[in-house]
């Protein structure tokens, strides 16, 4: 009769490699683990309304006017009430005018302190804007292959709808 007590006595599994095992993995993987930096410049700064404090007295606000067709093509491109056109070579004499602006020193203080505001039609084409964009914060020197910069801040007028 002790046989038959020993036959239906189910062995009972050693836990302790398992969970030896288990931990080993935890370790591992949180050795292993790498934390990824964010990629990208994020030093944007969005703007939060209307400013409380007073204005800087040094600080330029040069205000830039892109006019379109109803189809979205460059109509006029202007700075302050100076009218430069609205083809390529616009956008050329607009980079002049920001230079001159800025005091012809590119980088100086003058430019730090500017800020250009462009104010562009509902409908026009993106291609224009970026093209604005581009002619005032700098220019490409060709002989040393380097970027000049002229303007850091460039903010847009609110967008007016057509009709408004």
């Amino acid at each position: 009769m002790a046989s038959r007590k020993a036959e239906l006595a189910m062995p009972k599994p050693d836990m302790t490699p398992m969970i030896d095992c288990v931990f080993q993995l935890m370790i591992f993987f949180m050795l292993t683990l790498k934390f990824v930096q964010a990629e990208g410049n994020f030093d944007i700064n969005m703007p939060i309304g209307q400013s409380q404090g007073t204005a800087d007295p040094l600080a330029q606000d040069l205000k830039v006017r892109m006019i379109a067709d109803a189809n979205g093509n460059l109509v006029s491109l202007q700075m302050g009430s100076r009218k430069l056109g609205n083809d390529e070579r616009a956008f050329v004499q607009l980079n002049g005018e920001i230079l001159r602006a800025i005091g012809g020193t590119p980088g100086g203080p003058a430019s730090k302190d500017t800020e250009v505001e462009i104010d562009a039609d509902y409908n026009l084409h993106y291609s224009y804007v970026i093209s604005a964009i581009s002619a005032c914060t700098g220019r490409f020197d060709e002989r040393t292959k380097n970027v000049v910069r002229y303007i850091e801040k460039i903010k847009f007028a609110p967008p007016r709808r057509p009709g408004n």
